[in-house]
């Protein structure tokens, strides 16, 4: 805007290239390069082509992390959502085998999701005082049960009709569908986040849900749609896991909460809410996706993985919770060093 000086007084500052470089999704940048330069060193076979080979394997958890960081924004969890797709992905095998068109087939599956989903937020509205993560435990436990009871004795079912699967698992020159896929997601759900008031309402519950809701925001409502999403993208990744599995086991999305919830976690997300972007998900998503391929080609151990996972996820929150500690501090020594008004 102008001032009476005539001249133009931006309404939000500027960020310095130095500061964009020291923020968070900055790092996250750079660890992705160095895990790519890693990835290399460690393998002559870890190239462009052969990382894009590889990747509709993980890319469907990077779906899950989206809405996974709404809910962590929000100052609750899901950890449901790894057996909302093994549900998803049983009850699409079914209907694939009894001959129901594909595009009706992935429509069931993402209506699955939604279900599961839409469970949560109703258990998690209606009784607002039960913990988000002894319910989703519950739900967990539930939707896995449905799913290893309908798959039977021999724990797991092979969709019959490979060609629909095959498409849907195609590449676009060199990247495969499901890269797109989760482009196109992560923009509406960045966007969503940042520039509505949606996003707004989610920020504003996550740092004070009773003042959120004295100030006019459906609390309940934004939480149910919350969940519904987790659930809705959790059938979706279901149907890009069957392109690369072609079956449903009852493994089938076994860990996937977890997964996510590092992706966000490492990704600049405060896990007690009000806090982080979806930008820094995404690149958190990659280097993990790249860093399980450029392991995976040394035959590293699955399990070392998991581990490799599990620390990045504890440095990523232990640096989150300094920063805010120092930030602290430095408000607390302003507010003791600025002098008091003389009477």
């Amino acid at each position: 805007m102008a001032g009476k000086s005539g001249r133009t007084i931006d309404a939000t500052p500027k960020k310095s290239l130095l500061k964009t470089l020291l923020s968070w999704e900055g790092a996250l940048v750079v660890i992705f390069l160095l895990v790519l330069l890693l990835g290399r060193l460690l393998s002559p076979n870890f190239t462009a082509t052969n990382v894009l080979r590889e990747m509709p394997r993980y890319l469907s958890e990077i779906l899950i992390a989206f809405p996974m960081g709404f809910v962590l924004i929000m100052g609750e969890i899901d950890i449901s959502v790894g057996s909302a797709v093994c549900l998803s992905a049983t009850v699409a095998c079914f209907a694939g085998n009894a001959g129901l068109p594909f595009p009706l087939v992935v429509l069931l599956c993402v209506l699955t999701g939604l279900a599961c989903g839409c469970i949560n937020g109703f258990i998690l509205t209606r009784w607002p005082e039960l913990p988000p993560m002894i319910v989703t435990l519950g739900t967990q436990i539930i939707f896995r049960g449905i799913a290893e009871v309908s798959l039977g004795s021999g724990g797991s079912l092979s969709y019959k009709n490979s060609g629909d699967l095959a498409m849907l698992g195609q590449k676009v020159g060199p990247f495969p569908i499901a890269f797109f896929v989760v482009i196109v997601a992560a923009v509406i759900f960045i966007v969503v986040l940042a520039k509505t008031t949606f996003g707004r309402k989610l920020y504003a519950i996550g740092s004070n849900r009773i003042a959120a809701s004295y100030a006019g925001i459906k609390v309940s409502k934004i939480r149910f749609i919350v969940y519904a999403l987790a659930g809705m993208m959790a059938g979706l990744c279901a149907i890009f896991i069957l392109t690369t599995t072609y079956g449903a086991n009852t493994t089938t999305g076994q860990n996937y909460e977890m997964d996510v919830i590092a992706m966000c976690v490492f990704g600049g997300i405060a896990t007690t809410g009000g806090k982080g972007n979806l930008f820094g998900a995404l690149v958190a998503g990659f280097t993990i996706v790249c860093l399980r391929i450029a392991l995976g080609m040394v035959n590293i151990n699955t399990q070392l993985i998991l581990v490799i996972i599990g620390l990045l996820l504890i440095v990523s929150v232990l640096i989150s919770s300094i920063s805010q500690s120092r930030a602290k501090s430095t408000v607390k020594k302003d507010r003791e060093q600025k002098p008091k008004k003389t009477q």
